[in-house]
């Protein structure tokens, strides 16, 4: 897929996005190698509070910030965010710019690159949890803060969607997210029934008064 046609693939609602981005591979190619990984699960994210696509769960939904910019499009680059101090974690941007929705690279197979993967994520115990979780996905992939940003155009970073839907894919709320945005209310989060790789459902932590005055998500 060329990438204006990729671009337009996911010109779309992060909803409609994220089920069908699993069993796409994501290839990152750095000076030592390049690693691929199959998403086998992921979760959408749309955007501010005032317009029609409101979503508490998602960092834009208090406005635009230095942090989400990225988000707000245009679609078809990585929206990597830091958290908890320690990680980062991946997005891809997609809908119409201006309108700040991505979809959460969850988790993933390492199908290239294994060794090179195993380098960067020597506590795994076994290949199946290598991208088991969004910060594990973006260390296998060799993504920091300095690919916030970064274009699916094929050169660092490529994206292959899958040919066909996959035909086992679940739904749930998300993952860790706080308040509303985690209920069942928003079963944005999508996986492929049966895969290892898939990460565990762990609902949000209560919120400390200094959490709940930031961001509307803790994930």
């Amino acid at each position: 897929m060329e990438h204006e046609e990729l671009v337009h693939w996911l010109l779309r609602d992060p909803v409609a996005v994220a089920p069908d981005l699993l069993g796409a591979v994501l290839a990152h190619t750095t000076a030592v190698g390049t690693v691929s990984v199959r998403l086998t699960e992921v979760e959408a994210y749309r955007g501010h509070r005032d317009s029609e696509h409101a979503d508490p769960g998602s960092h834009s939904y208090n406005g635009r910030t230095a942090r989400n910019e990225v988000m707000w499009g245009p679609p078809g680059h990585l929206y990597v965010y830091f958290t908890y101090g320690m990680h980062f974690c991946a997005n891809i941007v997609c809908g119409p710019a201006g309108r700040s929705s991505g979809c959460l690279l969850r988790a993933g197979e390492v199908v290239e690159g294994i060794e090179l993967a195993r380098s960067r994520r020597p506590a795994a115990r076994k290949d199946a949890e290598l991208a088991r979780g969004p910060a594990r996905l973006a260390q296998a992939l060799g993504i920091g803060r300095e690919h916030n940003g970064a274009s699916l155009d094929g050169g660092a970073f490529r994206l292959v969607p899958p040919a066909h839907r996959a035909p086992a894919i679940l739904s749930g709320p998300r993952v860790g997210v706080a308040g509303a945005g985690g209920s069942a209310d928003y079963p944005w989060r999508f996986w492929l029934q049966g895969e290892p790789s898939v990460s565990a459902y762990r609902a949000a932590k209560p919120r400390t008064r200094a959490r709940a005055a930031g961001n509307a998500v803790v994930r």
